[in-house]
Order: C-alpha cells, then structure tokens, then sequence
C-alpha cells in the first residue's frame, strides 16, 4: 500500500511540475528579471558614485549602504561588463 502511496504522489508532483512549466514558468522567469533589473537601477541611482555617475547627495547614499552591501559586487560587476546583441534577446 505504501509503495502505491509513493507511486501516485510521484505521479501527481510530476503532473504539477509539469503544469507549473506550462503555465507559470515563463511569467515567473519575466518577473524575476524585472525584479534584479529593478534592484540593480535602484543601486545606480543610490551607488552610482561608485563606478562614476553621482546622482543622489552622499548623505541619502550612506543611510541606504546597509542595505545595498550585500549585492553591490554583484551590481558593479553588472553594470561594468559589457554588453552583447545576445544580452537583449536572453
């Protein structure tokens, strides 16, 4: 009984991931990408000293640095590397 069990719960998480691709993973993977690209315009606008472009005044900056630490190397390294035809279509 317990292997019939595991059988039809295998099946059914199957039919659910299987469902989920079809109709959610695409609206999820938009999403997430509109959400990193909003975080890394937000650390521009507040951080963009750091690789040149100063728009906000130092003292807004440093209250909002305790924040942004934990992703600012992965933001500089974004906004430093060049970018490709291919970047726009992936």
């Amino acid at each position: 009984m317990s292997k019939l069990k595991n059988k039809i719960r295998k099946y059914w998480n199957t039919f659910l991931d299987v469902m989920y691709g079809m109709m959610l993973y695409d609206a999820v993977k938009m999403y997430r990408r509109e959400r990193a690209d909003m975080e890394h315009l937000f650390v521009l606008i507040s951080f963009g000293d750091l690789i040149g472009v100063p728009i906000l005044p130092p003292y807004y900056s440093l209250r909002l640095l305790p924040y942004i630490v934990p992703m600012l190397n992965v933001w500089r390294r974004r906004m430093l590397r060049e970018k490709d035809l291919t970047d726009l279509v992936s």
